[in-house]
């Protein structure tokens, strides 16, 4: 059955095209039949020829004739009736197909189950499964359901939209990420060749130096070593003739024997040449970054503990910066509080892991910074801290900056140091200071922090403050 329809549908389609005109794409009107044999309406042929005089064009093949001459095709203009009359009844028979057929009962499936969202025929609205339910005629469901279905088409299209967006944020994130990350490459590769050429430059210049030196050395070595040539030839000149004056008689030994005397109490003995290498060292950068990135998950964010603080220190609100002020303000005693000196603590303190924070410290004349052991005193003077249990650098002069640990040694940075970095490792049991003008070392404790330690702040009696760097949200 299936396989005539689709015949008859084919067969249909041929006599529609037959029975239609190639000039206007539509059924024939007053068909008329050319010399060549191909058909068109009369009316579409005579515009086609219109303004033609001498040769009149076939419009499908292009033969040409010297007259406009055409026939009417009645037979043509029958067929085309026919054509049109079976288009009709082929759409009918199609909306009547629309019906599908119920598979369990063989009937035209009229019906929609509300409930249960299924097509119907009129047995099945009797059944058990179906009682109670909402059941309405086909038409009346499809107007509902269309309604339905078109309300949800602008919120399924601005959904669309949305995911779109989406779809499209996320395509230029991944760009930016390739963007970035390529930044970031280039800023590694050229960061490396910057440390690689000065490491390259700082070889150089440090084994020129080392030559320079060895030259240097030589020459002055092979100085002493014709001084002290000369100076056994002498010897040598005055033995012999020790020698002889030994052997002559005792007029002739007494005689000049003054001279000799002389000669030997002038000599002195040549200056040994005595040499030490220096020792070469280099100090990277200053626009190398890798501190920065070391140490940033070790920062630490310190605040000052008020009931260590001096009784004339002003500590901000914040607790991160402290000054020393004209005025002693009248506080209860507490074991904890400085009050020889005007120093503070910080509050945290740390007995395990790695931290790290830095203090501004300006243009100040005096200042101490480092870490003590919580059970530090409070109360010392001028004698070692060592024993105390702190650990740190300060500036005590001008241009005078010392080491205060063990002993008190003096330090010479290369550049005058604004704000100090301190690492400390609990787990080593060392405490670093670092110069942020240059990113450099200042110094480097190797003790066993056996108790636990905390941040050390002494101030001094200028009006310039300390100030801890704030820790932003990215570095925690």
């Amino acid at each position: 059955i299936q396989e005539t329809s689709l015949n008859s549908f084919y067969s249909l389609v041929h006599l529609q095209e037959e029975s239609s005109c190639p000039v206007c794409l539509d059924y024939l009107k007053d068909p008329v039949t050319i010399n060549c044999g191909h058909n068109f309406c009369r009316s579409c042929i005579n515009m086609m020829w219109k303004d033609l005089d001498d040769t009149f064009p076939c419009p499908i093949c292009r033969f040409c004739f010297h007259n406009k001459s055409f026939r009417s095709n009645r037979q043509l203009s029958n067929l085309t009736e026919i054509a049109k009359q079976l288009q009709v009844r082929r759409s009918k028979r199609k909306r009547q197909e629309e019906y599908s057929m119920c598979e369990k009962h063989n009937q035209f499936l009229t019906l929609f189950c509300g409930k249960d969202l299924e097509v119907l025929c009129t047995q099945c609205n009797f059944s058990v499964q179906h009682q109670k339910h909402y059941i309405c005629p086909i038409k009346k469901a499809v107007s509902f359901h269309r309604k339905v279905l078109e309300y949800s088409l602008e919120p399924l299209k601005d959904n669309m939209e949305q995911v779109e967006k989406v779809i499209s944020l996320q395509a230029s994130k991944i760009v930016d990420l390739k963007k970035k990350v390529e930044y970031r490459r280039e800023e590694i590769i050229s960061e490396f060749e910057q440390i690689r050429l000065f490491l390259l430059n700082q070889q150089e210049t440090l084994l020129r130096q080392m030559e320079d030196e060895e030259r240097d050395i030589l020459t002055k070595l092979n100085e002493t070593r014709r001084t002290f040539l000369n100076h056994v030839s002498t010897l040598k000149h005055l033995l012999k003739e020790v020698e002889c004056k030994c052997v002559q008689s005792e007029l002739e030994l007494l005689t000049r024997v003054k001279g000799i005397y002389y000669r030997y109490q002038d000599l002195k003995y040549p200056e040994l040449f005595v040499f030490q290498l220096k020792k070469y060292g280099f100090s990277l950068p200053p626009q190398y970054s890798g501190l920065d990135r070391m140490i940033k998950p070790f920062r630490a964010d310190v605040i000052l503990d008020l009931e260590t603080a001096h009784p004339q220190l002003i500590v901000s609100e914040d607790r991160k910066s402290v000054r020393y002020g004209n005025k002693k303000t009248h506080l209860c005693y507490n074991p904890r509080r400085f009050y020889l000196r005007p120093a503070v603590l910080g509050s945290r303190r740390f007995s395990s892991g790695r931290h790290y924070w830095e203090v501004e410290v300006g243009n100040k004349p005096k200042w101490t910074l480092g870490v003590c052991r919580d059970c530090f005193s409070r109360n010392w003077g001028n004698r070692a801290v060592a024993e105390g249990g702190l650990w740190a650098i300060g500036r005590c002069f001008e241009s005078i900056y010392v080491i205060l640990g063990h002993k008190r040694t003096q330090l010479l940075p290369v550049v005058r140091p604004s704000k100090i970095g301190i690492f400390l490792d609990c787990e080593l049991g060392e405490v670093s200071f670092y110069n942020m003008n240059d990113r450099s070392l200042l110094y480097n404790f190797n003790d066993c922090f056996i108790e636990t330690v905390c941040p050390y702040f002494y101030i001094g009696v200028d009006p310039e403050p300390l100030k801890i760097s704030s820790v932003t949200d990215d570095e925690r």
